[in-house]
């Protein structure tokens, strides 16, 4: 497997859970870090077990379209694999560049898309998308809407729809320790902070809110000065916190302290939300959760949590009160949360259907 996104320790007990599986000798490559929006994301060996997580340098690291591992071709000839799973979309060049290293060595390839807006790109890339097309054995989908766009670019291939990671429960898990009563209620957000995320909308919510309450923001990016002057021009900056990264395996506790996650993306001409994988973490948490209707958030919440139009920030504030003041609306939401996780959600499901899609390459190639 060829993942950038295999770095975050708390993605990697996918692939412990997938090495679990008979007869399935895996290497994932990865690189020494990531640089985006949030800045340098490091490497993290959270969970290691039972694989071989391979380290290889990352040229043009950073640039979302044209990365790629130029050691890639020698380790393929070095390992001579039977399956490339390449955990990129297959109009980016790290793509193409791994598939066309399977090629040399006959491996199968299986590439993933989040991309649930059809989009048309111009050579290279759309050559470069082409080119995986023809080749791939097999497409995993991350979302019902990125499936339609793949066949509506002419992918005939086999295709399933698997979310790129689940969550281990065992790790998020619910907070049973009784809160102070005299604790504000606490609404949190986690992520880029970009405008598709639809903090300005969160922050103008909250605004109108009454009663003993505090914003916690964690993550990174270009809205950061933004979000500051937004509160000291609604006069809430002495409520609102805004917290740096943190390391994966510290992630769960910081949701348990949370009263509320709101996830309000939304939808603009190149993105729309792919998944939401907050939403997953705190329901396997058991914090209730609020989306927008933007993308995949409706399927991925369910009756589990609320949902508002997107851009609505008094429909936002409503629900936000409705959930504030009723502690056992919380509690119900919560519970049906994590059930909501433990069937659909957790990385041995996830892993499981990978591990189907592997099975039926190989039965195909001996067919």
């Amino acid at each position: 497997m060829v993942s950038k996104a295999c770095i975050v320790g708390q993605y990697q007990t996918k692939l412990q859970a997938l090495a679990r599986h008979p007869d399935l000798e895996l290497t994932v490559v990865v690189p020494p870090f990531w640089q985006d929006e949030r800045g340098v994301v490091p490497l993290e060996r959270g969970h290691t077990d039972g694989y071989r997580l391979q380290v290889e340098p990352l040229t043009l690291n950073g640039h979302f379209h044209l990365h790629f591992y130029p050691t890639l071709p020698n380790l393929m000839r070095r390992l001579r694999p039977h399956i490339v799973h390449i955990d990129e979309e297959p109009y980016n060049f790290a793509t193409y560049h791994a598939a066309r290293a399977a090629q040399s060595v006959q491996a199968k390839t299986i590439f993933f898309t989040w991309q649930n807006i059809k989009r048309h790109y111009p050579p290279p890339f759309a050559w470069f998308q082409a080119y995986v097309f023809r080749r791939a054995a097999y497409a995993i989908a991350g979302n019902r809407e990125a499936a339609e766009v793949l066949r509506a670019k002419n992918y005939h291939g086999p295709m399933r729809v698997i979310p790129q990671f689940g969550l281990d429960p065992d790790q998020f898990t619910p907070n049973h320790t009784a809160r102070s009563a005299n604790a504000p209620f606490r609404i949190g957000y986690i992520g880029r902070f970009v405008e598709e995320k639809g903090l300005e909308v969160l922050v103008r919510a909250v605004a109108g809110l009454q009663g003993d309450w505090e914003l916690q923001l964690l993550g990174g990016g270009p809205l950061k000065s933004k979000l500051k002057t937004w509160a000291q021009d609604l006069q809430i900056a002495d409520r609102v916190r805004i917290d740096k990264w943190l390391p994966s395996a510290e992630m769960p506790a910081y949701y348990r302290q949370l009263d509320l996650l709101v996830l309000p993306s939304l939808t603009c001409r190149n993105w729309k939300e792919q998944f939401g994988r907050i939403l997953t973490e705190a329901m396997a948490c058991e914090v209730p959760v609020i989306g927008s209707d933007c993308g995949e958030i409706p399927n991925v919440v369910g009756d589990a949590g609320l949902l508002v139009p997107e851009g609505d920030a008094s429909a936002l504030r409503a629900q936000i009160e409705s959930l504030c003041s009723n502690p056992e609306r919380r509690a119900t939401l919560g519970a049906r949360g994590r059930a909501r996780v433990l069937k659909h959600f957790t990385q041995e499901q996830v892993a499981a259907e990978t591990y189907e899609v592997y099975r039926h390459i190989l039965v195909e190639e001996t067919r």
